[in-house]
């Protein structure tokens, strides 16, 4: 199955890729995707973000696992995590917005005018400084809020659904909303329904089915359970623009070099210079992040030059073999 992203894409050359080097992105086994895996993780309430990736590494026995977006102790829901090399990927989840569902008590029974009021007040660009209890710098900042809805109320305690922008603080926007209302509002509890393209409509892993496919394929060599619980780390990148390259591209690019416009076989329609683009190689394997240097129009009338800059390198070193030369070391 070919990934939505390298769908429809512009072709620049063509090009056959070796089988003896790589692995097509579906086709990766246990082993490989815990390298290379992405788990959406139903974050219990209790611990703490880190604890609840510390409990995966001893799950899976793998040495490095990183999650996208801090949730509190108290807080559940949509928690993705990235395995191995897969770490490197999550940045591109902040990019998108992040959707919850927060329970919260107002101190005194507005109208119904007065509340819907005062939510529309908080959508779009707000203001908002981090609570003390935060890791990060306590000072104001703006964050954008997309939608707010009300979904249900009985007396003072209303149900809000909130889409808005990474980074946000769901218990600082009930207090902001009382302080608008007056007697004040206060968070009861919340849960991260989405993140960016990841929703809990789709199937959440909890921490007990994730060790218990873990233990079947460990003990009894049966990957079916655990197989359904690790997608491929490329589907993370599916809502930004994407670039395919041929196989003796790929470990210069892991080395460090830039992608130049011999090395590209497809991209994406309508790029534009500035563009985010996830690097693949023909065989659905994520390779690295890149921002575009030149448009599509501008690749399509070029024969050289530079035309993405490396942001982040995902795929290791030697996945492929080497294509390129040194340059000589002059001797003295």
């Amino acid at each position: 199955m070919k990934l939505k992203q390298l769908q429809n894409l512009t072709i620049i050359d063509q090009d056959i890729t070796n089988d003896e080097y790589g692995t097509y992105y579906d086709k990766r086994n246990i082993e490989q995707l815990l390298n290379y895996g992405l788990i959406i993780l139903d974050k219990p309430p209790g611990p703490t973000s880190h604890e609840v990736v510390a409990w995966c590494k001893r799950i899976l026995k793998i040495p490095k696992i990183g999650h996208s977006g801090t949730l509190d102790p108290q807080v559940t829901g949509v928690l993705p995590l990235g395995l191995g090399e897969a770490t490197k990927a999550l940045g591109v989840l902040l990019l998108g917005p992040k959707e919850y569902h927060a329970l919260g008590r107002l101190h005194s029974l507005p109208t119904k005018e007065k509340l819907d009021d005062v939510l529309n007040q908080f959508t779009g660009e707000i203001f908002q400084k981090p609570p003390q209890r935060s890791a990060v710098l306590r000072r104001t900042r703006t964050r954008k809020i997309f939608e707010i809805e009300l979904l249900e109320q009985k007396e003072r305690l209303i149900l809000l659904r909130v889409l808005c922008e990474a980074g946000t603080y769901i218990r600082k926007l009930y207090y902001d909303i009382g302080e608008i209302l007056g007697p004040g509002a206060t968070m009861v509890e919340l849960r991260r329904s989405s993140v960016m393209q990841f929703s809990e409509w789709d199937h959440l892993v909890t921490m007990h089915e994730l060790s218990d496919a873990f233990t079947t394929w460990d003990e009894e060599k049966d990957d079916s359970k655990l197989l359904k619980l690790i997608q491929p780390i490329e589907h993370v990148f599916s809502e930004i623009k994407s670039v395919v390259i041929r196989d003796t591209a790929i470990d210069a690019m892991c080395h460090g070099a830039q992608l130049a416009i011999p090395g590209i076989l497809e991209i994406s329609y309508n790029l534009k210079k500035g563009d985010l683009v996830a690097i693949y190689s023909q065989k659905g394997e994520v390779i690295a992040l890149a921002e575009a240097l030149m448009s599509e129009s501008e690749i399509q009338d070029s024969v050289k030059g530079y035309a993405f800059q490396t942001k982040r390198i995902i795929m290791e070193i030697s996945t492929y073999p080497k294509s390129w030369r040194s340059k000589p070391t002059l001797k003295n």
